[in-house]
């Protein structure tokens, strides 16, 4: 007989890639509000104002709306907060990061001669963090009625569009020869969380070995990592009234999770258990913008830009492992000619198998973005700004050369929606002092706005010209009520998560 597990640290590497559910779609797919300070306390409201280098993301004609050539960067200060809310106990978790957020550069080139209506062109350079991953998230109750078992019971069992688990292939196969389906089934049989229903190789039916009630369950989550964007910018004036503007986009990512779940009864059977996941993704991608800006005369801009789809090329890595006890527990082990033992008593059993699953690279397509955005200009003294956008979370899609993706697929295709998304952003100028204020509203990208919530988002700062150094200062406070499942499927209950963030960002800005 084979045995089960390795009894060495392993790496494996695979061809089936079933482990990608839509949290990790929209976690790429969903872009936080980052960038320069002066861009944050307006809410990211530049579409038809420019003369950013974060305004770039959102129209890339605003590129030559810079009157000199100027670099900077930005540090920010990022703080979580995570109420959670799961059966009426409340529990509390932050995180604190500090990074350089954004750093960037523009050229101008101005044709003075007048020979040309095409009179002045720009490049930019710029790099953004758009999403930063760290993140800690602590939850606990006593759950009334469901168990984590139903989360490996959905796998074991026969469904209408997936096969059941066989005892056999406890014997045939190793654990990192099965597909990410039948893992799931393998670990939870193996460690008596849910039980054959006859003790037959062939038999495929299970159910949980802990029924009953009053699971006390705690769950919790550490993220750390990044989503960066490199952005290559040109953009051109025709006779100082239109803007035309093109950026090519370099997209990273490198994410790391950490999750326990942790469960406890005084049932008969599995009375105690821990499962445990850890998955790093990385990657890259690839993107572009459209955009143009349009003076409708001296005081009023309008714009519109397109953002294609960012087209993904990931990695995956994952190590599970589940602990149980409990009693009365089947011997796997050594089945001897199709007979398994009854250890009498309490028991231990352990999965860890000590491999990390490196799957084959896949492939992610995040939804397309339209934006339109006015401005109202008051001279020198001030401005307001509106930018509308839409996104279609739908059009989100997994691929890979084997077509394991059209589950996942169908599902976003099913629950996913168009959204959109207000930015106001204004600004008053006394003297060299700048004073700015700006509002975010964002829908959730879930037809069922349950799972994740819309996000309000209000933010200020002010700047200080120096003349060739400007100095900018801003403040964002973001609120997003979710209710995230612990599991994708068998177990989907979840917990209440009310998240705060709380960000500072400094950029300083030099004109060359």
């Amino acid at each position: 007989m084979k045995k089960y597990f390795l009894a060495f640290t392993a790496i494996i590497s695979i061809n089936c890639v079933n482990a990608q559910e839509i949290p990790d779609a929209i976690r790429l797919a969903q872009e936080n509000l980052n960038g320069t300070a002066r861009f944050r306390a307006m809410g990211g409201a530049f579409g038809a104002l420019g003369g950013d280098l974060s305004a770039i993301n959102v129209n890339p004609a605003g590129s030559v709306v810079f009157a000199n050539n100027q670099a900077g960067g930005t540090l920010t200060s990022f703080n979580t907060k995570n109420n959670a809310n799961y059966f009426g106990s409340k529990t509390s978790q932050s995180e604190n990061t500090f990074d350089l957020s954004q750093g960037g550069a523009v050229f101008i080139f101005e044709d003075r001669s007048g020979k040309s209506d095409w009179n002045k062109f720009s490049f930019a350079l710029n790099y953004e963090n758009t999403n930063n991953y760290d993140n800690s998230l602590f939850s606990k109750g006593t759950n009334p009625n469901n168990s984590v078992a139903n989360y490996f019971l959905s796998y074991a069992n026969p469904t209408a569009t997936q096969g059941g688990f066989f005892l056999s292939n406890i014997k045939d196969y190793y654990y990192e020869e099965l597909n990410y389906a039948d893992q799931q089934a393998y670990i939870g049989i193996l460690t008596n969380v849910i039980k054959p229903n006859v003790l037959d190789e062939n038999n495929d039916t299970y159910s949980t070995n802990n029924a009953g009630g009053n699971y006390y369950q705690e769950n919790s989550i550490v993220a750390t990592g990044f989503n960066g964007k490199l952005t290559f910018n040109g953009a051109a004036s025709y006779k100082d009234k239109i803007f035309f503007g093109l950026s090519l986009n370099s997209h990273f990512t490198d994410y790391i999770q950490s999750t326990r779940f942790v469960e406890r009864n005084n049932n008969n059977g599995v009375n105690s258990s821990s499962f445990d996941n850890d998955l790093y993704t990385y990657g890259s991608g690839f993107s572009f913008n459209l955009g143009v800006i349009g003076k409708i005369n001296k005081e009023i801009r309008a714009g519109l830009s397109y953002e294609s789809p960012t087209w993904y090329k990931l990695n995956d890595e994952l190590k599970q492992n589940l602990n149980t006890t409990g009693t009365n527990f089947i011997n796997y082990s050594n089945p001897t000619y199709n007979v398994y033992t009854i250890n009498s008593g309490i028991s231990n059993a352990n999965s860890d198998s000590n491999i990390t699953m490196i799957y084959d690279p896949y492939k992610l397509r995040t939804p397309s973005k339209f934006t339109g955005s006015l401005a109202y200009i008051f001279g020198k003294k001030g401005l307001i700004s509106v930018d509308y956008s839409i996104k279609d979370y739908s059009n989100t899609k997994f691929r890979d050369p084997y077509g394991d993706f059209a589950n996942v697929n169908n599902r976003m295709n099913d629950i996913l929606d168009t959204t959109g998304e207000i930015r106001i952003g204004a600004e008053y100028r006394i003297k060299q002092f700048s004073l700015r204020a700006g509002h975010r509203s964002e829908e959730s990208p879930y037809k069922n706005s349950w799972t994740i919530g819309s996000l309000k988002s209000y933010s200020g700062g002010l700047g200080y010209n120096f003349g060739d150094t400007k100095l900018d200062l801003s403040y964002t406070y973001a609120k997003r009520i979710s209710n995230p499942s612990f599991f994708e499927q068998g177990f989907i209950d979840a917990a209440r998560i009310n998240s705060v963030n709380n960000n500072v960002s400094l950029t300083l800005l030099f004109e060359l």
